[in-house]
């Protein structure tokens, strides 16, 4: 069954002539249905070289949530935009999943206010692939999603990586650490050291605290942190790639030596380059929503928003909603018993 992606065509920094040419190229290269949702006019406009592409439709959006605007009250004032007209075609079975480059919080208003989280999954999550060394890889939530959040909703957090990783890296049983600041289980504030004692007693494959320079070492499968502190942690580390290659871009450019030995590994530089650049990732899943959601980063070009919906269409094909669904029923949900936590709220 050929995965349906719908694709906010007026979400992001390059919209929509980014999103549309990204939605082109995988309408081509995935054997996805793409449906681009955004102002008609606008939309046709970027299409004018492909007017009739095959496997993409446009779907009309009168409204734009712009990147300024406040994301809750602008969502339910302006019901036709395309970020809400999007999840109105997942909800009702039209689309199987949603991506988009727009407004954050208005993506997670919208989710929230149209599909709902899943039954038993007290707050959703932002969930983003961070490489490690030795082609290694670890999954990181939440990275946004929430800047404040209780035990309860770490705890599932962890159990939603979990399934995460099991599903579309078949690991069996992945190793689950908990981001803090020192490896023993009394480091941290008072979040993390409750929540480390509930994962110590939670059936996952919890492997106790990790530090932020394990973060590259690929230590752990899923690394479970609070939205606050995950979305430093990955901005800072975009940050610091972005600071790497360009100083060494500066370096090879320095003497004729130097430009020769760029020359020489410049296929490898690429291959770490690869790996390392948000492009080639396509954003970060918002786990925990009665839909499958991609969020891609605000800055994305056509190649950024090709691999975001390859990662919607690895979702849908992997059955990720169905292990979102499983494993809420399987979460924590009260206090009084060996890992179990809060309750759904």
């Amino acid at each position: 069954m050929t995965a349906r992606i719908a694709v906010d065509a007026m979400g992001g920094d390059h919209a929509p002539r980014e999103i549309v040419a990204g939605a082109l190229m995988a309408a081509e290269g995935l054997g996805v249905e793409v449906l681009l949702v955004g102002r008609r006019a606008d939309v046709e406009r970027e299409m004018e070289r492909v007017p009739d592409a095959p496997g993409v439709r446009i779907v009309d959006a009168s409204d734009v949530i712009e990147m300024e605007e406040s994301p809750t009250d602008a969502v339910r004032a302006k019901p036709n935009a395309s970020v809400n007209v999007g999840f109105r075609l997942v909800k009702e079975g039209e689309a199987d999943a949603l991506v988009t480059a727009g407004n954050t919080g208005a993506a997670m208003a919208a989710a929230m206010l149209t599909i709902g989280r899943v039954r038993g999954i007290s707050r959703p999550a932002l969930a983003t692939m961070f490489p490690a060394t030795h082609n290694r890889r670890s999954l990181l939530l939440d990275v946004g999603a929430n800047s404040e959040s209780r035990p309860v909703h770490l705890v599932q957090f962890a159990h939603m990586g979990s399934g995460y990783m099991r599903r579309m890296f078949d690991i069996e049983r992945p190793r689950v650490g908990l981001l803090s600041i020192g490896e023993e289980d009394s480091k941290g504030n008072d979040l993390v050291v409750e929540v480390n004692s509930q994962l110590r007693h939670s059936k996952l494959n919890f492997i106790g605290n990790v530090e932020g320079k394990d973060l590259t070492r690929g230590v752990a499968d899923v690394v479970v942190m609070d939205g606050f502190t995950g979305n430093v942690a990955v901005k800072t580390a975009e940050g610091v790639a972005e600071l790497m290659f360009s100083e060494l871009r500066t370096a090879v450019e320095l003497t004729p030596w130097n430009k020769a030995a760029g020359f020489v590994l410049m296929s490898e530089l690429r291959k770490v380059r690869q790996r390392m650049d948000y492009v080639e990732y396509g954003g970060a899943q918002l786990l925990g929503v009665e839909g499958l959601t991609v969020i891609a980063h605000g800055r994305s070009n056509a190649r950024a928003v090709f691999s975001a919906i390859r990662a919607a269409r690895d979702a849908v094909n992997n059955g990720v909603m169905e292990t979102m669904r499983e494993v809420a029923r399987e979460v924590p949900v009260r206090r009084g018993l060996p890992g179990i936590v809060g309750r759904r709220d």
